[in-house]
C-alpha cells in the first residue's frame, strides 16, 4: 500500500507575539491626602507667626551687631576646642577600655560611667563653682594660684564640654575599633609591627570609615550644646542674643536670629560632614555617591536632553 504525501511549505513554529502590558501605577489618594493636609498645617503656622506681635525687621537690623558677631565667633570657637579634646581624650579613653589590663580598662569604664550618667550642665556648674572647695591650684612648680583666677568662664565652658564629649566620643571610637577584623591586627603583627604601631597605621585607618558619621553629628550636636555655657556666664551666640535682647527690648526676635544662626552654623558642618563621610567611603564603596552640585548637574542635564528630545 503506497501512501502518498503532500509536501507543503516551511511550518512556522514561533510562539505568537505576546501583547503588551500596559501597565496602570496604582493611585495612592493617601499620599495626596497629607501632602494637603501638611501644606494647610504649614500655612497655618506661618500665617500665626505672621500675625503674631514680633517685630521680624529687628532680625536684619541685629544680624551682623558686633556683639551678636563676637558671640558667634566665641560659639564657633569653644565648639571646635571642645571637640579637639574630646576626640583626643576619647580615643584614649577607647584603647584603655580595650586594654587587656583590669585597672585601665576599669578606670576608662568609670570615666564613661560617670560623664555619661550625669547632665552637661550640672558639670558646667561644678567646674564654675569648685572654688566653694579648693580656695587654691597648687601643680608643684608648674603652676599656683587662687581658684578663682583659674577658673575662668572660658576654661569652666572647656572642661565641662570637652570632658563629658570625650565620655561619648570614648564609645564612639571603641565601636570603630571592634569593627576592624581582628586579622588585620594579626596581619600586622605577624609582619613584626608594634601593637601602637598597628593600632595607628592599620586598625585606626579603617575604623574612621565608622567613627566618622557618628563623630559628625557629635559636632553639630556640641554646637547646639554650647548653649548651656550661659550658665558658667561665658559669651556665647545665646549670652550675646540674650544681652541685645534685654537692650532693645525684643528679647523674642533676638531668640529667633538665635536660632537662624545657629540653623546657618549647623548646615555648614552638615556639608563639611558630608563630604568627609564620602572621603572615607572610597575603600568600602566602588562608586561613591554622587555630591550635591554633582546631582544638580546631572538633574540639569537630563533636564535639556528631555526638552531636546521633544522639541526634535
Amino acid at each position: 500500500m503506497t501512501l502518498k504525501i503532500e509536501k507543503t511549505g516551511p511550518v512556522d513554529a514561533s510562539p505568537p507575539a505576546a501583547e503588551k502590558i500596559k501597565a496602570i501605577p496604582v493611585r495612592h489618594y493617601g499620599r495626596w491626602v497629607a501632602a494637603v493636609i501638611a501644606i494647610a498645617l504649614l500655612v497655618l503656622l506661618v500665617s500665626a507667626f505672621a500675625r503674631g506681635d514680633v517685630n521680624w525687621g529687628a532680625i536684619p537690623d541685629y544680624f551682623f551687631d558686633g556683639e551678636i558677631l563676637k558671640g558667634v565667633r566665641n560659639t564657633v570657637w569653644i565648639t571646635i576646642l571642645s571637640m579637639v579634646l574630646g576626640v583626643a581624650l576619647g580615643v584614649v579613653l577607647a584603647v584603655m577600655r580595650l586594654s587587656k589590663n583590669p585597672v585601665t580598662a576599669s578606670i576608662a569604664w568609670g570615666y564613661i560611667w560617670f560623664f555619661r550618667g550625669t547632665p552637661v550642665y550640672v558639670q558646667l556648674l561644678v567646674w564654675f563653682n569648685l572654688g566653694l572647695v579648693f580656695d587654691y591650684i597648687d601643680i608643684m612648680p608648674i603652676y599656683k594660684d587662687e581658684w578663682s583666677d583659674f577658673m575662668t568662664p572660658f576654661l569652666a565652658a572647656l572642661l565641662g564640654l570637652g570632658l563629658n564629649e570625650a565620655a561619648y566620643m570614648a564609645e564612639i571610637c571603641r565601636a570603630g575599633i571592634q569593627s576592624v577584623d581582628e586579622g588585620q591586627t594579626e596581619a600586622a603583627h605577624a609582619l613584626g609591627m608594634s601593637h601602637a604601631k598597628t593600632l595607628r597605621r592599620v586598625v585606626l585607618p579603617q575604623a574612621m570609615r565608622v567613627i566618622v558619621p557618628p563623630t559628625g553629628n557629635e559636632f553639630i550636636n556640641m554646637l547646639k550644646t554650647t548653649s548651656l555655657v550661659i550658665a558658667v556666664q561665658y559669651w556665647d551666640l545665646l549670652q550675646a542674643t540674650s544681652e541685645v535682647g534685654q537692650n532693645s527690648g525684643a528679647t523674642a526676635e533676638m531668640l529667633f536670629l538665635a536660632a537662624a544662626w545657629y540653623l546657618i552654623l549647623t548646615s555648614v558642618l552638615s556639608v563639611g560632614q558630608y563630604y568627609l563621610e564620602r572621603y572615607y567611603a572610597r575603600g568600602s564603596s566602588r562608586n561613591l555617591p554622587a555630591t550635591p552640585f554633582q546631582r544638580v548637574r546631572a538633574n540639569l542635564l537630563s533636564f535639556s536632553n528631555r526638552r531636546g528630545g521633544v522639541s526634535a
